[in-house]
């Protein structure tokens, strides 16, 4: 894993963090420092906000706002230059509680080069450019079908989105009195030529408008597929990323994972196929207690100490924090890994008192950091498939090993 990928991580989770907060009026502070930016500029800007919102005529507005652009201007003034990348700042009174005021301040150098520059005081953060840094940059277009009905999905990363499932109206081969063998199958025809058209052009609608669509995989039971494909069914600029078609046994949603399955060297490149690879050999060697699989964060961290982890398995989802704690009581001090929900919840192994939190840092960003000095790979495996919920159940960290502890 990159450091880069660390950076977007890191970045999702202070997306995901900052998405539901709302503000009770505009009191919310976004600003957008580009790449390049004269900071001093930024500093300026900030200060005449702080003129600005002296104004304010709401005394509890007035009071958050200017305690946001405060927080923001000494934190300013640890910064000579624009980070290379830019910056992001993020301020605002978070309290859930009406006439109470709890300013917190998030700061980040985005792993892009952020090219926009603004200021915004409202009831939300305004996100979407730092969105748009950690969207999935690998998609596919994924049709499978047949004479009955058609799915048309997306796999974006490691996970299938199903888009629209289409219904057709072509009858089956029996007919009933009263039409010509001719007739019915002319009729037939139709019906099945309407449904591929169809298919086709709610695909193509569909697949336009992914800017970072690599390539299309058809599927489904039987010689549809390929009659959907030989045909003018999609354009031809659609129809030139056609990367593969693979013969599966259902449509439908199970039709999708199938496809997925049965076109691996289709779709080598992957990172679904990466990881399905990596995720099967790791339950393999669980299955074989060969000893050369382990898994849960404690027992992780332990081999990944001895060198002894070959490939580390993080799960996308993992809710887990390395906290610094501190016992207000005998006032022992230690650190350890928490998960994310429990961090404030932590006994002291000494006296039982509940420690205070210190500081906490990102717990893949530290594992990432472990791995690397160890000489381990790093494998993000996403929640959204069958083998990385079992991962993120069985505690969303493991480890395939060099040698059997």
């Amino acid at each position: 894993m990159t450091k880069e990928t660390v950076a977007q991580k890191k970045l999702m989770g202070l997306i995901k963090k900052l998405s539901p907060i709302r503000g009770r009026h505009t009191e919310l502070i976004t600003i957008y420092v580009p790449t390049g930016t004269n900071f001093s500029t930024v500093s300026n800007q900030v200060a005449q906000e702080q003129g600005t919102a002296a104004n304010i005529k709401s005394k509890t507005v007035r009071k958050n706002v200017l305690g946001a652009l405060e927080k923001i201007a000494q934190h300013l003034k640890l910064y000579k230059t624009t980070p290379p990348n830019g910056l992001a700042i993020f301020c605002g009174n978070v309290s859930e509680k009406e006439g109470d005021s709890d300013i917190e301040l998030w700061v980040v150098e985005p792993p892009e080069k952020l090219n926009q520059r603004l200021y915004r005081c409202d009831q939300t953060f305004v996100l979407d450019p730092l969105k748009h840094m950690v969207r999935e940059k690998e998609v596919y277009g994924l049709i499978v079908l047949d004479k009955s009905d058609s799915e048309i999905a997306t796999l974006t990363g490691k996970r299938i989105e199903p888009l629209k499932h289409i219904e057709s109206l072509v009858p089956g081969k029996t007919k009933k009195g009263g039409w010509s063998q001719a007739r019915y199958a002319r009729v037939r025809e139709g019906l099945l030529n309407d449904h591929l058209k169809k298919t086709g052009e709610i695909a193509t609608a569909f697949f336009r408008e992914l800017k970072d669509l690599r390539g299309v995989v058809i599927g489904g039971p039987g010689p549809i597929k390929d009659m959907f494909h030989n045909g003018d069914f999609l354009p031809s600029d659609l129809k030139s990323k056609v990367v593969g078609v693979v013969d599966t046994s259902y449509t439908g949603v199970p039709g999708l994972e199938e496809m997925l399955v049965r076109g691996e060297d289709i779709l080598a490149e992957a990172s679904v196929t990466r990881e399905r690879k990596i995720m099967e050999r790791f339950f393999s060697e669980l299955a074989k207690d060969s000893g050369l699989a382990i898994y849960g964060i404690k027992e992780t961290v332990e081999a990944l100490e001895k060198g002894a982890v070959e490939t580390l398995l993080i799960s996308e989802d993992l809710d887990w924090v390395h906290a610094g704690l501190q016992c207000p009581s005998c006032r022992k001090a230690l650190k350890k890994m928490v998960r994310e929900d429990r961090k404030n919840d932590v006994k002291c192994p000494g006296c039982g008192t509940v420690m205070e939190l210190k500081e906490e840092n990102d717990a893949v960003e530290m594992l990432d950091g472990l791995a690397e000095q160890r000489g381990a790979n790093v494998e993000m495996v996403s929640a959204h498939t069958r083998e990385g919920e079992q991962l993120l159940e069985m505690g969303g960290v493991a480890g395939l090993l060099r040698y059997n502890l």
